[in-house]
């Protein structure tokens, strides 16, 4: 059993050589337990790859590859970690991970130092991958020893072997180096296509990258086609045992699906004592009273009844809740708003003075709106004055 914990797709951009959809399909068809999407600071690839997972059955595990100065006046010395989401909590982490490191920089680009993983990250796993033995022998175990104050038992030491000339020696130091550290070895391949006939196509994507041609590449380009998704028999040729064990065993740590995450809506909008649809319902009766000061019509007692008992069923109070907040904002710094489209055919929409269509006045279907049959989210559109939209967006 194998699971690969270390790819890049093409989101991984001017780097990957294969879409999320092309790796998943590969690693279900050679077999494969599990396969990761660890695109560089990037989780631009999971959606994809996700969909991909369940149309052929082979679980995903969702991950980004870093590069971390290792010193913030040397930014050419980088360590390279993969961190994996075992659970929602450790997904959470690594998004604010890459949200923080692609603030600081510009578009495109991000910055991380090993002092960001201090902090905001005790549920992920990590695997390292130092530097080779030529470059570092002393610098690779004392970054070692503080990954390991960092990520404890969650780490792990990668293992990636592409049939070059100096694999044996590179392998015996990073066994010396996982015995010093008491770190698990653990065999990945830094995959950048799901065949071996996407290597031009990858050449190609690195001399763009590189801002020169494929012919001018040299010893840039990767020496051979080794980076994409191996039949097991080759790797169990090409590694031990235990190491193609433990890349399973990682993915088995790994239960944090995709299918888990909804939209979290802001729980500041419903006052403490209350529940979301009680507050609606209040809101809402508070609106119809100053829409119609005379008295509330009868017509329009009964839409407000069957549109929050609909609501109710589909759990889209905090919707209604949230987008009552943002038009709240607005008109209490006298910001020009307007609701339109088919949120008009709503009576409570019109109650919370989102939009302007008198229900008592039309005859209104609500179902254009919201239709359990349809099981979509509502849509309720909502125009801000230009000059002032700005404000409403950082609110």
């Amino acid at each position: 059993m194998f699971a690969e914990l270390h790819v890049k797709s093409h989101y991984s951009f001017l780097c990957g050589a294969s879409s999320p959809e092309e790796l998943v399909y590969q690693a279900a068809s050679l077999g494969y337990s599990a396969v990761a999407i660890t695109d560089e600071c990037s989780f631009a690839g999971v959606v994809k790859a996700y969909k991909a997972s369940r149309e052929c059955g082979l679980k995903l595990v969702i991950g980004s590859e870093f590069l971390v100065s290792t010193d913030e006046s040397k930014s050419d010395e980088k360590l390279k970690l993969i961190l994996l989401a075992p659970n929602r909590t450790a997904y959470s982490e690594i998004s604010a991970l890459i949200t923080k490191g692609r603030r600081r920089s510009a578009k495109g680009e991000y910055a991380l130092s090993i002092n960001d993983l201090q902090f905001g990250l005790q549920h992920c796993l990590a695997i390292w991958l130092p530097n080779k033995l030529e470059k570092s022998i002393d610098a690779n175990e004392q970054y070692g020893r503080v990954l390991k104050q960092c990520f404890k038992d969650r780490l792990w030491l990668g293992v990636e072997l592409f049939w070059h000339s100096d694999d044996y020696r590179q392998y015996s130091y990073k066994e010396q180096l996982s015995l010093n550290l008491s770190i698990n070895m653990v065999a990945c391949n830094d995959v950048h296509m799901h065949c071996k006939s996407r290597k031009p196509l990858q050449d190609t994507l690195t001399a763009i990258r590189l801002k020169t041609t494929v012919q001018k590449l040299g010893l840039r380009r990767q020496v051979n086609a080794e980076r994409y998704l191996k039949p097991l028999k080759i790797l169990q040729h090409q590694y031990p045992a235990a190491l193609l064990q433990e890349a399973f065993k990682i993915a088995e740590l790994c239960d944090f699906s995709m299918g888990e995450l909804r939209y979290e809506y802001p729980q500041e909008v419903v006052p403490s004592g209350l529940s979301p649809l009680e507050y609606l319902k209040q809101i809402t009766e508070q609106g119809a009273a100053l829409r119609w000061p005379n008295g509330v019509p009868n017509k329009v007692h009964k839409l407000i009844e069957h549109e929050l008992a609909v609501i109710a069923e589909m759990q889209y109070e905090y919707y209604f809740l949230t987008v009552y907040d943002i038009v709240a904002f607005a008109r209490s710094r006298n910001i020009l708003c307007q609701g339109r489209g088919s949120a008009a055919n709503s009576c409570i929409c019109y109650c919370l003075y989102i939009t302007e269509v008198d229900p008592n006045s039309n005859e209104l279907l609500f179902e254009r709106f919201i239709s359990k049959e349809r099981n979509e989210p509502p849509d309720i559109d909502v125009d801000f004055e230009s000059q002032r939209r700005e404000e409403v967006i950082q609110y």
